[in-house]
């Protein structure tokens, strides 16, 4: 499941896949208590961002607050994101992740003024 490897090169979590091969999770470790989990989806269609009507909608979007909003541009480029051509904020990166699904690097307010 390419995707739970992603998140797992991105956030530096192990991917555990699911016994049978569709799905998985990703963790900090294996009794960590949460995890982000991931299922195949069939017939996905890959989203449009920024949304457009008529057009396939985000179905998640994960925020992760980060120190360093260029390093963790970086970072995710070089696990397999690309940055979206629409970005919003000075102080948010929307990155994309393999299968299209956009997530948001971003610095804390308060800190970015800092």
């Amino acid at each position: 499941m390419e995707l739970g490897r992603f998140y797992s090169r991105l956030l530096g979590w192990t991917f555990y896949p699911a016994d049978n091969g569709l799905g998985g999770a990703v963790a900090p470790s294996e009794n960590a208590g949460y995890n982000l989990g991931f299922q195949t989806e069939e017939k996905y269609v890959r989203p449009v961002w920024p949304a457009q009507a008529g057009q396939p909608q985000m179905s998640m979007h994960l925020e992760i607050e980060v120190d360093d909003l260029e390093e963790a541009v970086a970072h995710a480029v070089s696990v397999g994101a690309t940055e979206a051509d629409f970005q919003p904020q000075a102080t948010v990166r929307v990155m994309l992740d393999p299968a299209g699904h956009p997530f948001c690097l971003y610095l804390d307010e308060g800190e970015a003024s800092a």
